[in-house]
């Protein structure tokens, strides 16, 4: 089965209560890119995934998981 990325974006940004908007403008992004990424409708790019963790404190493997689709 193919397999597909899971994020834990949302619950990072609420461990740092930040909105879409703060995190998006944290990783020079538009807050509607940060709501693609969090509803899985957008895979990030490896810059902006490593971006995106920077942003976080928190590792990429944190932020991202592989998972079966199955799941």
């Amino acid at each position: 089965m193919p397999e597909q990325l899971k994020t834990t974006m949302k619950v990072q940004r609420a461990r740092l209560d930040l909105t879409q908007a703060e995190l998006a403008e944290r990783a020079g992004i538009t807050r509607k890119s940060i709501n693609a990424i969090e509803t899985g409708n957008m895979v990030p790019s490896t810059i902006l995934a490593l971006k995106l963790s920077r942003a976080l404190d928190v590792t990429v493997e944190e932020l991202f998981t592989l998972v079966d689709a199955a799941e």
